[in-house]
């Protein structure tokens, strides 16, 4: 395992991140104590230190497995966990949410959880369109000071939230987002349009989930007539773009003897221009096993191309637009380009 610098920070994690929103077994599915452990144990002996979890995966039961498999070693790991989400059973309106409230209980259940006296990178989970940003990043920034927390990060949120809590957090000398969780794949690529570019201008790390489309992309569902999403597993039938991406997959997958996993986490994990550390989630060793060896290796630039171009979508304005009319005053941004260099 190499290791790269996270964002515009020193510190220094794994080029892949193990999530472990499959460790437990409390929502009807995941990994038994004892997969877990393997998994954490395969993880880190190939040199991953980067893990992922949240405060409400499998219930809390992801965050209390960690906290036993990282007692032997805690300071040799980078440990991230989130807060936000509330609970459907839950009759108290606060005890989920982006408020300073929620945020404050969240850190200390999750301290608890883990059995340390700090998390490494914290994430705000999901936007809620309540809380003001300012509230967030003060929050956020006050645990940083506290020594609760030493880094922060957001996942599934708005672009323009982003840029607003990170300039912010400039102009007041507060804590700067250093990272950004969001789902991408060569099947869902919606992100290029605003979040990827936002993440680019910040120098923010991107740490993309969903790598696989519940599937999809591993090629198991290619010879049914219904096959999986993320969101529902049963009943969407693949349209014929998508068909034709996994096809390229798989007949990359034989060019290289890699599998349809590796080929399709891999041109995740070598976009060019951004800071990629792909998060890895499994139910099983082999199924992991198999993900981790994607840095064994790399695509071509041609093989890359040809997904690339096959699952290329519409960004939209204003990129299509400024992309057809590259003239500044009269001078290209090529000529503008050639004058920098």
């Amino acid at each position: 395992m190499r290791y790269k610098l996270l964002g515009r920070s020193g510190l220094r994690v794994s080029e892949l991140c193990l999530g472990t929103m499959t460790f437990g077994e409390t929502w009807g599915w995941g990994a038994s104590k004892e997969e877990s452990q393997k998994q954490f144990d395969l993880f880190a002996e190939a040199g991953g230190n980067f893990i992922d979890t949240s405060i409400n995966y499998t219930d809390g039961t992801s965050e209390t497995f960690l906290g036993d498999f990282l007692k032997a070693d805690r300071d040799h790991f980078v440990i991230a966990t989130k807060y936000t989400l509330t609970k459907p059973d839950s009759t108290d309106p606060n005890s989920g949410g982006n408020s300073r409230k929620n945020m404050m209980k969240s850190v200390e259940r999750s301290l608890k959880r883990l059995q340390t006296d700090h998390i490494d990178l914290y994430y705000l989970h999901m936007w809620d369109y309540m809380t003001p940003v300012e509230e967030v990043v003060r929050g956020l920034d006050d645990l940083v000071r506290a020594g609760k927390i030493n880094y922060v990060a957001f996942s599934d949120t708005p672009a323009y939230i982003v840029a607003e809590a990170n300039t912010m957090a400039a102009l007041r000398g507060w804590s700067p987002f250093l990272g950004l969780q969001i789902p991408y794949s060569l099947l869902d690529r919606a992100v290029e349009r605003d979040l990827l570019p936002m993440a680019r201008h910040w120098d923010m790390a991107v740490l993309p989930w969903g790598l696989l489309e519940a599937g999809i992309l591993t090629g198991k569902f290619l010879d049914k007539p219904e096959t999986a999403t993320r969101l529902n597993p049963d009943n969407v039938k693949l349209s014929e773009k998508s068909t034709a991406v996994v096809r390229e997959v798989q007949k990359i997958a034989g060019e290289t003897g890699r599998s349809m996993a590796q080929v399709a986490i891999n041109w995740v994990r070598q976009r060019p221009g951004s800071q990629m550390i792909p998060i890895l989630g499994a139910r099983t060793v082999e199924q992991l096993k198999d993900n981790m060896a994607c840095i064994e290796w790399q695509l071509s630039d041609e093989q890359w191309k040809r997904l690339d171009d096959l699952s290329k979508i519409d960004l939209g304005f204003p990129h299509g637009f400024l992309d057809g009319n590259r003239y500044v005053y009269g001078t290209t941004f090529d000529k503008i380009d050639n004058h920098r260099k």
